[in-house]
C-alpha cells in the first residue's frame, strides 16, 4: 500500500493535485495498487498512474452485454428525470471531466488482470470526498459508452444521494428490500433517457449496518449479478463505521475516493487499513463539489 502513498506525495510535489473549478471539478487522477502492472503515460492532471494497461476500446462490459434495457419485471421506469448538473457525464459529455470519467472506466475495464470485475464499490474516508458523484458519473459513463446493463447502487443508507442525483420519484429502495417491505423489482428504477438503472437507498432504517449484513443483502447482490454486466455499489464512509467491512465481501473491487489538497495521509492509510488488500482496485483523487 506504500505506493499509493507514494503516489499521492509525488503528485502533490509536482503539483499535479490541484483544485479545479466549474466544469473540471471532477476526477483528477487514479492512483493504481500495488499489485498492478506498470503505469502506462497518460495526459497531464488526468491520470497521475493506472490501474492498468490502457488498450484500446473493449466492446463490451461482461459476457452479458445485451444492450440498455430494464431487465424482467422492472416496474419504473423513468423518462425525462432532472438529472444534477454536477453528472457531467450525461449533462456535459464534451467537458474536461467527462473525459476524466470516461478514463477512469477504461482502466476500470482494463484492470481485470484474469478476474472479473462486475461489482464495484466506491468509498472515501470521510464524508465530502466526491464519492456519490464519482458512483453516479462512473455508472452513467459505462451505461453510454458500451450500450450495457448497469445498475448504480446506493448502499449508502445512512446518507443517501442517488435518488437526489438522478431526480428520482418518491418510491422504495435497497433498505424496504432488505426489511422484506417491497420486491427488489419494485425498488429498481430504470432512468430510459440514460440507459441506467437505480436502486436508491430508499427509507432510512434505523440499524443500517445490521440490515446491510443480513442474507437479504448477499441475495439482492447475486440477483443484480444475474440481471446487469456491471454494478456500482455506493457506500458510506470507511471510518468509523462498518458498513463497508460488512459489503466487502460481496463486492468484486474497491475503489477509494479521497478529495485533493482536503483528504489527510492518516485518513487515507486508515481506509485502506480497514479495506481487504485484495480488492482495492485503486484510488481516485477527487475534486468534485461535496
Amino acid at each position: 500500500m506504500s505506493r499509493i502513498q507514494n503516489i499521492l506525495d509525488k503528485a502533490e510535489r509536482e503539483g499535479t493535485v490541484r483544485r479545479m473549478r466549474g466544469a473540471d471539478a471532477a476526477a483528477a487522477a487514479v492512483a493504481r495498487d500495488a499489485t498492478a502492472p506498470a503505469a502506462v503515460p497518460s495526459p497531464p492532471a488526468t491520470v497521475i498512474d493506472t490501474l492498468g494497461p490502457t488498450a484500446g476500446p473493449s466492446t463490451s462490459l461482461g459476457a452479458g452485454a445485451l444492450g440498455a434495457v430494464p431487465p424482467p419485471g422492472v416496474v419504473r421506469v423513468v423518462t425525462g428525470a432532472r438529472l444534477d448538473r454536477r453528472l457531467l457525464s450525461a449533462t456535459a459529455a464534451d467537458s474536461t471531466a467527462a473525459e476524466q470519467y470516461r478514463a477512469l472506466r477504461t482502466r476500470i475495464l482494463h484492470a481485470d488482470n484474469g478476474a472479473p470485475v462486475h461489482v464495484v464499490m466506491v468509498t472515501s474516508p470521510g464524508r465530502g470526498e466526491g464519492k456519490s458523484l464519482t458512483a453516479a458519473n462512473l455508472g452513467l459513463t459505462m451505461a453510454q459508452e458500451y450500450q450495457s446493463r448497469i445498475v448504480v447502487v446506493d448502499a449508502d443508507l445512512r446518507h443517501p444521494q442517488m435518488h437526489r442525483l438522478f431526480g428520482l420519484p418518491d418510491g422504495p429502495g435497497l433498505a424496504d428490500v432488505l426489511a422484506g417491505d417491497a420486491t427488489l423489482d419494485e425498488a429498481l428504477t430504470t432512468l430510459e433517457d440514460q440507459q441506467i438503472t437505480i436502486l436508491p437507498a430508499g427509507r432510512m432504517p434505523a440499524r443500517p449496518a445490521e440490515l446491510l449484513g443480513t442474507t437479504a443483502m448477499r441475495r439482492t447482490i447475486e440477483t443484480l449479478r444475474s440481471q446487469f454486466d456491471r454494478l456500482i455499489v455506493d457506500t458510506p464512509a470507511t471510518t468509523p463505521l462498518a458498513d463497508v467491512g460488512i459489503l466487502t465481501p460481496l463486492v468484486d473491487s474497491v475503489l477509494l475516493v479521497v478529495r485533493a489538497g482536503v483528504t489527510g495521509k492518516p485518513a487515507i492509510h486508515d481506509a485502506i487499513a480497514a479495506i481487504d488488500a485484495s480488492k482495492l482496485l485503486g484510488v481516485v483523487l477527487n475534486e468534485a463539489a461535496s
